[in-house]
């Protein structure tokens, strides 16, 4: 299975190394665990790293960054039915959500887990654990140029015909 990352390319070379997640917290996470989202998708990527850069970021230097997951690597799967009402909380993002991730993330049952994507009904991200052992199986592919498109940030927003 391919996912997705989107990063600044001055990034790329670390962009699974899970550092992130030792500086700031993420939906899914509590600062000072090592963690990487990831995406289903390229364009379900694009959506989710859109929410954290605004127009003036539009042209900097990204890069999208594909990973293959092994099909024989075991999944842990949190179902969007299993999670309360209101689980898609912009910000702060729930607790129960970061205490769900960073519990997985310390059991250490397995280095992939698959969770629905807040933004896309239907959609899933994928969470990896660079401290599994099973991580160094997850193969890093070669990072390929990405620009936000401009029209993601409409000036005008007057109604079309």
């Amino acid at each position: 299975m391919l996912v997705w990352r989107i990063c600044k390319k001055q990034y790329s070379d670390s962009a699974f190394s899970g550092e992130g997640g030792l500086r700031s917290d993420g939906r899914w996470h509590y600062k000072g665990n090592r963690i990487v989202y990831t995406s289903q998708s390229l364009s379900l990527a694009t959506l989710e790293a859109w929410m954290h850069v605004g127009p003036q970021d539009q042209m900097r230097s990204y890069v999208a960054v594909p990973a293959e997951i092994p099909g024989e690597l075991p999944i842990h799967n949190i179902h969007e039915l299993d999670l309360p009402p209101g689980w898609k909380s912009a910000r702060p993002a729930p607790r129960y959500l970061k205490d769900l991730g960073t519990l997985w993330l310390n059991l250490s049952s397995t280095a992939v887990a698959r969770v629905p994507a807040a933004t896309t009904p239907g959609e899933f991200n994928y969470l990896l654990n660079p401290l599994h052992p099973d991580f160094i199986k997850i193969r890093q592919l070669e990072p390929q140029p990405f620009l936000f498109d401009a029209r993601m940030w409409k000036r005008d927003q007057s109604p079309t015909r």
